[in-house]
């Protein structure tokens, strides 16, 4: 399997340090930019029309209804989509690099799909709260993701090596195994259990409060650390194992390392916020055109850049059908379906898609 044309070599980014950090910075200023404005948006429907309406910050501080719409209900639900949208740009990434695939996302290596059916198992079972009080269908959902990974990774492994088209293939028929089972759990369900389900597997936002964020925070905090720290040995792994190996990179120890860090922050987000596809393809796509190819800069303006994406597609969910709303993974598949059938007539066309 070759790489895509924006990774063909390992090469570090002509930017200089200051530029890289401009752009950064540039990149987390647009996101906390629509953090401030966009949960101020909404619809008012009283009068039977639709009419654009603005939170004012008196309105806000005032400690009525409309503070509390606000505190408890859209600015936790924007933080949320910065935090979700962040780490599946993320994730996204870094499993484009490591696996030198242009299609490798979370949905496509199975993560996505088997935290969903660790969800429904929950769900189907009534499993609605552990002995510790935290939520039975979240803490499946980062358990599933963790099995998971671990299935994809030993799936994957050919001896001592860890080739990136296995690992792929072996993702792809977890995938299909895991979107089955919830299939058939779906089917065998109750009409209460198939709503429950259902909204479920879209994936929403509309729930979340801040004692969820603060859970899911540190997972994701400390996946993109790694990652993070990982962006030089990403640089050098572009060009494939041979040249890696060449400056000293093990191609085995850092794909099994982002691979399986990756799939935790998946896991993370999923129990959070449910299934939200498509995000951790189209937002690195965009980016490396943006901004080349460096990881330095790619994975920390893909972690601003994936939220403030999701930020406006869930804006568009809350608002389009007010005062009824989206489920938000509604919006990002309607996006992200023709995103992925274009990438893949490209790299068909080009012959570069399994090299």
């Amino acid at each position: 399997m070759r790489a895509p044309p924006s990774q063909n070599a390992p090469t570090p980014s002509s930017l200089t340090p200051k530029r890289q950090l401009g752009i950064i910075a540039a990149a987390a200023s647009s996101a906390l930019i629509l953090l401030a404005v966009l949960p101020l948006l909404g619809v008012d429907t009283t009068d039977g029309g639709r009419t654009l309406t603005w939170l004012s910050p008196p309105r806000i501080a005032a400690g009525d209804m409309t503070a509390d719409l606000y505190w408890q209900g859209r600015l936790p639900r924007a933080i949320a989509a910065l935090v979700v949208g962040g780490a599946l740009a993320l994730a996204g990434t870094a499993f484009q690099a490591v696996l030198r695939n242009p299609l490798a996302e979370p949905y496509t290596l199975g993560i996505s799909s088997g935290s969903a059916l660790a969800a429904v198992i929950a769900i189907r079972l009534g499993i609605e709260y552990t002995p510790l009080g935290t939520s039975g269908i979240s803490l499946s959902a980062f358990a599933g993701a963790a099995l998971t990974a671990y299935l994809v990774w030993r799936l994957g492994k050919v001896g001592a090596s860890l080739p990136p088209a296995t690992l792929l293939l072996a993702g792809i028929t977890i995938a299909g195994f895991c979107s089955a089972a919830s299939m058939l759990a779906l089917y065998t369900s109750d009409f209460a259990e198939v709503y429950r389900i259902v909204g479920w597997m879209m994936g929403g936002l509309d729930y979340i409060r801040y004692g969820e964020l603060a859970r899911a925070a540190l997972p994701i905090a400390l996946a993109g650390a790694v990652l993070l720290a990982l962006a030089r040995d990403l640089n050098a792994l572009a060009a494939g194992p041979d040249a890696a190996a060449s400056v000293g990179v093990s191609a085995a120890k850092v794909l099994t390392v982002c691979f399986l860090t990756a799939s935790l922050a998946v896991g993370a987000t999923i129990a959070l916020a449910g299934p939200i596809g498509f995000i951790g393809l189209i937002v690195p796509h965009i980016l490396r055109a943006l901004v080349g190819p460096d990881h330095r800069v790619l994975l920390p303006v893909a972690a601003f850049a994936g939220g403030a994406f999701l930020l406006v597609c869930d804006t568009v969910a809350r608002l389009v059908l007010a005062p009824q709303e989206l489920p938000v993974g509604v919006v990002t598949a309607l996006l992200g379906g023709p995103f992925f059938l274009y990438l893949l007539l490209r790299e068909k066309s080009s012959g570069k898609l399994w090299g």
